[in-house]
């Protein structure tokens, strides 16, 4: 019997999939790597389908990479070795709100909105937002930030505990409810940023924010990236309390107003948020805006107004849409390293002159408040030289950073395409690493060929 028809046997017909459609979805994910399609997806519905899974999978030596909306961008859920794609997406549930305790339990394939949308009845939200409609299970096997992490942290800040089944079907429980704890080893840590490679998340606790009084965004244009990182730099430092911070290069805005029919100033820019009471948040702006002056900012847009914020930021989200259908038929690659934040300028401006040497065409966005950034990269899969080219670009921003004390991924994760990159970062503790993946997972079942883990 196939893989398949095995499967059939433990779970229901309707939970197991060979077909070409399903099977092609889940060859890829977001990113430029090349697709592979697994030898069938299954979609648990419970944590004891996941087990039964597993189990089967790992007594016969099949591999198991975890799927979900599939908006990852560095190969996380290309299934390498073929096997089972285990797609989450039926396990959907918001589980259990506490308000109280400011905590909301979720299976792993509720997406952001999805939870935000539960929530807002309680007056209450989850914060990391990664810029795609995610799905925290996957958000949390990544570790993902993005543009609210300057103000709550990434997902290790933001998970207070797991439901994890293990390679062989065990279920454990890691975390606890209280605020914090000094008991044992933190495994929560461990396996949040642990990309399916030692199990399967089902169960999630979040830590949950009250919906700020007032929300006011707003935009600015400065006359170089210098200028706009130091403007930035001096935000944080005089505590002001801002909860989003991003900056945008000239390329990548040229290519937002081409593809959101905008007409921004095409300059270094800023994109920012700040929460808080009324008078809180419009103190924090008010400060920010000067301290924006002091460094040349011009064209300063404030907006308070719901629609006009999402009008704002849509623009900053859509940035990787919009460099891709600048050029249409190529695919894009962001590398996605980050520096200690005094360095900033100088990373951001070698990123951009190796883009010029090496004649590659993309556009700059970052997280300028912890310190991430992203060269957007346009690359034709289909053209050895061109991703030779790209790679090369990524290659040469990746040891730059590394070299500043910085990291390969500061957000997207290593999957397949920062994995050659780990014994330059971690040394021996690498070693270490791969003990661990030994213990959890001896028959190399989960999701293998990843992050630590060897082809």
């Amino acid at each position: 019997m196939s893989i398949a028809e095995d499967l059939a046997t433990i779970l229901r017909t309707d939970q197991v999939s060979t077909g070409v459609s399903v099977l092609e979805q889940h060859s890829r994910d977001e990113s430029y790597h090349h697709p592979v399609k697994p030898d069938c997806v299954v979609f648990p519905e419970c944590t004891q389908d996941v087990q039964e899974v597993l189990r089967y999978a790992n007594e016969r030596g099949v591999a198991v990479v975890p799927y979900a909306v599939g908006s990852s961008l560095e190969g996380h859920a290309v299934p390498v070795k073929a096997g089972i794609s285990m797609d989450m997406m039926r396990m959907n549930r918001v589980l259990e709100v506490r308000q109280e305790d400011f905590l909301v339990r979720v299976q792993p394939g509720v997406t952001k909105e999805q939870v935000n949308a539960a929530l807002r009845q309680y007056g209450l939200f989850f914060p990391v937002d990664p810029g795609a409609d995610a799905s925290l299970g996957g958000m949390a096997a990544t570790n993902a930030s993005g543009t609210t992490t300057v103000r709550y942290g990434a997902m290790k800040e933001n998970v207070r505990a797991l439901e994890v089944v293990t390679a062989d079907g065990r279920v454990i429980h890691t975390g606890s409810l209280a605020a914090k704890s000094s008991s044992g080893y933190n495994l929560t840590s461990l396996f949040v940023g642990s990309e399916g490679t030692l199990g399967v998340i089902t169960e999630l606790w979040l830590r949950i924010y009250g919906i700020p009084e007032k929300t006011i965004a707003a935009r600015i244009t400065f006359p170089d990236v210098a200028s706009t990182v130091r403007a930035s730099t001096a935000m944080i430092g005089t505590g002001i309390r801002v909860a989003r911070l991003e900056f945008v290069d000239p390329v990548m805005m040229e290519a937002i107003n081409h593809f959101k029919h905008t007409n921004y100033p095409e300059r270094p820019t800023l994109f920012l948020e700040f929460h808080g009471s009324i008078q809180g948040a419009e103190e924090d702006a008010q400060l920010a805006m000067e301290i924006a002056r002091e460094e040349g900012g011009t064209d300063i847009v404030i907006e308070s107004d719901e629609k006009a914020r999402h009008t704002l930021w849509d623009a900053r989200h859509s940035a990787a849409w919009a460099i891709k259908a600048r050029h249409p038929g190529k695919e894009h690659m962001s590398t996605d390293v980050c520096v200690p934040i005094s360095l900033l300028p100088d990373a951001v401006a070698h990123a951009r002159r190796v883009m010029e040497e090496e004649d590659a065409v993309g556009g700059i966005v970052g997280h300028v408040g912890d310190g991430n950034f992203h060269a957007s990269l346009i690359v034709d899969p289909s053209d050895e030289a061109d991703l030779a080219k790209a790679y090369r670009v990524n290659e040469r921003i990746v040891l730059h950073a590394l070299a500043q004390g910085g990291t390969c991924t500061g957000e997207h994760g290593v999957g397949l395409g920062k994995r050659k990159y780990q014994r330059n970062e971690h040394g021996l503790a690498l070693d270490f690493m791969q003990a661990i993946k030994q213990a959890f997972d001896p028959a190399g079942i989960m999701n293998p060929g990843k992050l630590v883990d060897g082809l």
